[in-house]
């Protein structure tokens, strides 16, 4: 049991530490290619952020742990909003103006009842995961519209300032990208084996593996980015994060998964996993939207996301030692 612990602590570490590099590069080329920033932080940011949980669930699912990748992708949501915005709107109140950011709210929550409806059958298909990646598609080709429609929205000023302009040749740009890409895959893969060998050492349901363990390990790129973010102010950059990771994850990561290899959707999935991430979306809809005026998450809101997490994680901790028993 000590060498599939070993390789999940050292697959979560260099798979944070690939993603930041993967991060780099592709905003790096991103810069060189003339993107805008908010486009940059739209795409870029949300699809760097969200790779750990892309390639842990579609290795998952390949491999035959379908459950496991299910597990992630739902699991990094409500981490993302529980426990991420919880936390840093402890350290600093966020404030969303941006008016993109406030009408990528209403279709998180929108995509988040989709994949509900489709698992309704206890199946996601091939067919689902198709419905599931067209709306992502659709969803990233009218982010490319609202980017150039909005070139000064707030969230692009925020990224822009916060942007470094890359340094050397184009050529070192490119290879930190790929060299960020390898370690992700290799660490992921790593991350997958060692989580499948305790799952199965010691009889625990490969999604609660994938709802803790996996989930809050893939998500801490975001965790990261969003209370830097936060301290330094930008609050666009830490609410955009875990939008644009959230609907990465909804439908791309699950979209992906399922159409590797189909999910077998366990009940307790829908009536206990499925409702927690919906109140959650639903509860980051009425906060961020600001209906009288900008969205904000006060200290106080901050508090109660982390206490739905600590109170989540604690039914889970108690599921998995049912199942020991």
């Amino acid at each position: 049991m000590l060498l599939p612990v070993v390789a999940i602590l050292v697959g979560l570490v260099v798979l944070v530490w690939s993603a930041g590099l993967f991060i780099d590069g592709a905003k790096a080329v991103a810069q060189r290619f003339g993107m805008s920033p908010l486009l940059i932080g739209m795409l870029v940011i949300g699809f760097g952020t969200s790779a750990p949980e892309m390639v842990v669930s579609g290795l998952s699912a390949a491999q035959g742990n379908p459950g496991l990748a299910l597990g992630n992708a739902f699991g990094s949501n409500i981490t993302n909003i529980a426990l991420i915005l919880g936390l840093t709107a402890l350290v600093r109140p966020l404030g969303v103006h941006s008016k993109i950011l406030r009408k990528e709210l209403p279709v998180l929550a929108v995509a988040t009842a989709l994949v509900a409806i489709l698992m309704l059958d206890h199946l996601l298909g091939f067919y689902d995961a198709l419905i599931l990646l067209a709306v992502f598609v659709g969803l990233t080709v009218w982010s490319v519209y609202e980017g150039r429609r909005h070139a000064r929205d707030s969230f692009g000023t925020s990224v822009d300032q916060s942007l470094c302009k890359p340094e050397g040749r184009m050529s070192r740009s490119v290879v930190i990208l790929v060299t960020g890409l390898v370690l992700l895959v290799a660490s992921s893969q790593a991350l997958v084996w060692g989580a499948v060998q305790i799952a199965e050492g010691m009889g625990i349901s490969d999604v609660i593996i994938g709802l803790t363990v996996v989930a809050v390990g893939t998500s801490l790129p975001e965790l990261a980015s969003s209370v830097i973010a936060a301290r330094k102010g930008d609050h666009e950059i830490a609410f955009g994060n875990v939008i644009g990771s959230n609907l990465f994850n909804t439908l791309a990561v699950t979209g992906i998964a399922g159409s590797i290899h189909a999910i077998k959707v366990d009940p307790i999935v829908l009536t206990r996993d499925v409702p927690v991430m919906g109140f959650l979306t639903m509860a980051l809809f009425l906060l961020g939207f600001g209906f009288r005026g900008i969205g904000r998450i006060n200290r106080l809101e901050g508090a109660f996301l982390l206490l739905c997490f600590a109170a989540y994680t604690a039914v889970l901790v108690d599921s998995a030692l049912d199942g020991l028993v």
